[in-house]
């Protein structure tokens, strides 16, 4: 029996020494989407400060591929340690209803640890479309069913589905454009081949201040404070219409709690540093620093929200 109980106590404890001196070893964090974009960049931010205030290594690593599906998918796998974590996006909700095969669930498989960011959308239309608010957008849209568009990112993405909703919302016909990224389609808008899309402030504000592009609506609760006279899109006339490009950090599901309490801590201290907060007002962003359980609930509300859109517009991606 002794000995039995000494195997036991030898098999548990250096877990538990672990747990207590965590980290004791470098940590990866996986972004899944290339180097250069705007989520690699907060991820890089939040690793070079984590890194600093927990003393290990905090190494990037982009796993790009499936509107972050890999990447997603290695860390819902990985070793519930710590030691390999996500800088899961807006994508982790989408996915869960835009593709038919997901190789993860969001909610069961991962431990949310905190939201990091949040950067809200802008409804942009072509500098010729002869539309400067959103009422009498939808006008021009019910006028004329079918022949305005909006160009996306790609298909299942949250610029894709923000159009789907705002057609839902606002009962109109509009044919959607999907784009092989950002870039382009912003360009095409930009030149008027598309009549309008959902953008990023940070990409979309150069465009506004040359006049080639017309700002809308923020679908945001509250106004940007980069662009204060663009009114979010209750105050257009569409109550409860809110499409954000956040991310957060998120572990594997069974991650000890106390490993996710220290991260948490870390990680709200580093969100709240006025040079954080002045990197992501950059980006047209701003910090979160949410609970665990604050995140966790978010997670959900978006998968919910995004789930009734993908239904009501019959996408999916195979």
């Amino acid at each position: 029996m002794k000995k039995t109980l000494v195997i036991l106590a030898l098999l548990f404890t250096p877990f538990a020494f672990a747990q207590d001196n965590y980290p004791s070893r470098p940590i990866k964090l996986i972004v899944p989407f290339p180097p250069g974009g705007a989520t690699d960049i907060v991820g890089r931010l939040v690793a070079q400060r984590l890194q600093e205030a927990l003393g290990q290594p905090v190494v990037v690593e982009n796993k790009a591929g499936a509107g972050s599906n890999i990447g997603s998918e290695q860390v819902a796998k990985a070793a519930p340690d710590g030691y390999t974590l996500l800088l899961g996006t807006i994508a982790n909700a989408t996915n869960m209803s835009i593709y038919k095969n997901m190789p993860y669930d969001t909610l069961r498989d991962f431990a949310p640890v905190t939201q990091t960011m949040a950067a809200p959308s802008v409804l942009v239309v072509t500098n010729a479309l002869p539309a400067n608010s959103l009422k009498e957008l939808i006008a021009l849209a019910k006028a004329q069913p079918g022949k305005l568009s909006f160009a996306s990112s790609g298909a299942g993405g949250s610029p894709h589905l923000a159009g789907e909703l705002l057609k839902l919302r606002a009962g109109i016909d509009i044919i959607h454009v999907p784009y092989k990224g950002a870039a382009p389609a912003l360009l095409d808008v930009v030149s008027g081949v598309v009549s309008m899309g959902f953008k990023t402030a940070l990409s979309a504000i150069p465009h506004m201040q040359s006049g080639k592009l017309k700002p809308v609506a923020v679908a945001a609760t509250k106004r940007l404070a980069q662009i204060p006279n663009v009114p979010t899109m209750a105050e257009a006339g569409l109550p409860d219409f809110e499409v954000s490009s956040w991310n957060g950090v998120l572990a594997p599901a069974k991650t000890p709690p106390e490993v996710i309490a220290r991260l948490n801590q870390e990680l709200v201290r580093i969100l709240a540093t006025q040079d954080v907060k002045d990197r992501f007002a950059a980006q047209a962003a701003e910090p979160v620093g949410s609970t665990p359980e604050q995140f966790r609930a978010y997670i959900r509300s978006e998968i919910d929200k995004w789930a009734q859109v993908v239904r009501a517009s019959g996408a999916k991606i195979d």
